[in-house]
């Protein structure tokens, strides 16, 4: 059974860490099925990623705001619409081989949500789904958006879980196209503010409980910035 090594990046801009996914993800390709990887990341600057379904009339805020609140936009090969990354979010990139685990996409999303379904229950906070829609919701808003993508059956691009972002943030876009639902964190949830250190443990947990990893096992940061050279 394979082990999942994950790298904590830190803080990073969403252009570096997205050649730090391709190129770990190569390395699974050519490695094999006992290879799998998860990034943790918070994205500074705080960036607005577009997938490929995306509407650009999604975003609402203008060039100008956008550059006053310091927030970059980025296109993405992810699928999905219009979405936002910053600091107090919790973002995970697991790059995985899907090949082995049935090259089921919609059972990888399904999955994805147990996870974080599972984590935000180990806070005592009740989360599930949306039928028709992707990503975990509570009853205060959605909490977590997912947006992924697949080549050669290894995946890329992943999760993000509002633990203390700045929720203002969100009203620069319509996120995921979806006007009509509300969108929350974790520390609103709770009435505190709450570290992302907090969160790492359950959600590695969660990991291994939900995919059936052996165990969970840190990587050297250098690993991951090998990656890139």
């Amino acid at each position: 059974m394979a082990e999942l090594v994950y790298l904590d990046l830190g803080r990073r801009a969403y252009g570096e860490t997205l050649e730090v996914q391709r190129r770990l993800a190569a390395r699974v390709r050519a490695e094999g099925e006992e290879l799998a990887y998860l990034v943790l990341v918070e994205h500074d600057p705080p960036v607005i990623t577009l997938g490929r379904g995306r509407d650009r009339r999604h975003v609402l805020a203008t060039d100008e705001d956008l550059a006053r609140l310091g927030i970059e936009v980025h296109s993405s090969t992810r699928g999905g619409d219009v979405t936002y990354h910053g600091p107090g979010q919790l973002v995970g990139y697991p790059i995985l081989r899907l090949d082995c685990r049935g090259r089921d996409v919609h059972r990888y999303l399904r999955d994805l949500e147990e996870v974080l379904i599972g984590v935000l229950g180990r806070f005592g906070v009740e989360a599930g789904r949306q039928e028709g829609l992707t990503g975990v919701w509570t009853a205060q808003g959605k909490i977590a958006a997912i947006g992924i993508a697949v080549r050669r059956w290894v995946s890329y691009h992943g999760f993000a879980l509002n633990v203390s972002c700045d929720l203002s943030h969100f009203r620069t876009i319509i996120p995921c196209g979806l006007d009509d639902k509300a969108v929350t964190s974790l520390s609103a949830i709770l009435g505190r503010q709450v570290a992302l250190d907090e969160v790492k443990a359950p959600l590695l947990e969660c990991m291994v409980e939900v995919f059936g990893f052996e165990r969970a096992r840190p990587g050297a940061i250098e690993e991951c910035d090998g990656a890139r050279q």
